[in-house]
């Protein structure tokens, strides 16, 4: 089965995946665990670029296909041969994400992206995506540390971002699950578990 978790900078993904990784394993299920972008040498550089070089000027476009580029190689490197071992493969974010954040929070039209993530997949898509929510100001005070590039993109690219991800859960909501991420780690493993648990 393929998961991935999502939801805006903040809300608690990369904590909610290591958990449920813990527990789909302890379950008997044999987990990868991969990140977008990232998880092959190529990923891991347009990362680079994408969050940390500040230095940069990236149009819009460009960032789309960067991250698309990055997604291209996880699926064909990672994700695919994974899924046809038999394992379980959890990603952190994948292709509803770059809809969100260069679609609704940076202006790319909302339905190219879909059928660019599409060709870039090969048509690939989790089996369920769980979507983190928590109100924009909750999720920034969370973040510590240095911000990286689509973090500093300011407060209302970040609010039409969690609108984004609100908006594509209502459109697919068979496979977009959208929970409330601004309990604790605790309950919101719980909530994630329990979802999970009735799809595999």
């Amino acid at each position: 089965m393929f998961i991935s978790i999502d939801g805006g900078d903040g809300t608690g993904k990369s904590t909610q995946m290591e958990l449920l990784g813990q527990w789909l394993r302890r379950q008997g299920h044999n987990v990868l665990i991969c990140r977008d972008p990232g998880s092959t040498p190529l990923g891991e550089a347009v990362r680079n670029i994408l969050l940390d070089r500040h230095d940069l000027h990236i149009h819009r476009r460009g960032e789309m296909l960067l991250y698309m580029a990055a997604r291209a190689q996880m699926v064909e490197e990672v994700i695919r041969p994974a899924l046809e071992q038999g394992k379980t493969v959890l990603s952190d974010r994948f292709l509803l994400a770059n809809v969100v954040y260069q679609g609704h929070g940076g202006g790319l039209d909302v339905a190219t992206l879909w059928e660019v993530g599409r060709v870039a997949t090969d048509g690939l898509m989790p089996e369920l995506t769980i979507v983190l929510d928590v109100p924009a100001e909750v999720a920034a005070a969370r973040i510590k540390g240095p911000l990286d590039r689509m973090e500093q993109q300011g407060a209302a690219f970040h609010a039409r971002v969690r609108e984004g991800f609100l908006s594509e859960a209502a459109r697919s909501p068979s496979n977009i699950v959208v929970m409330d991420a601004s309990g604790s780690v605790d309950d919101v493993q719980a909530e994630i578990q329990s979802v999970v648990r009735s799809r595999i």
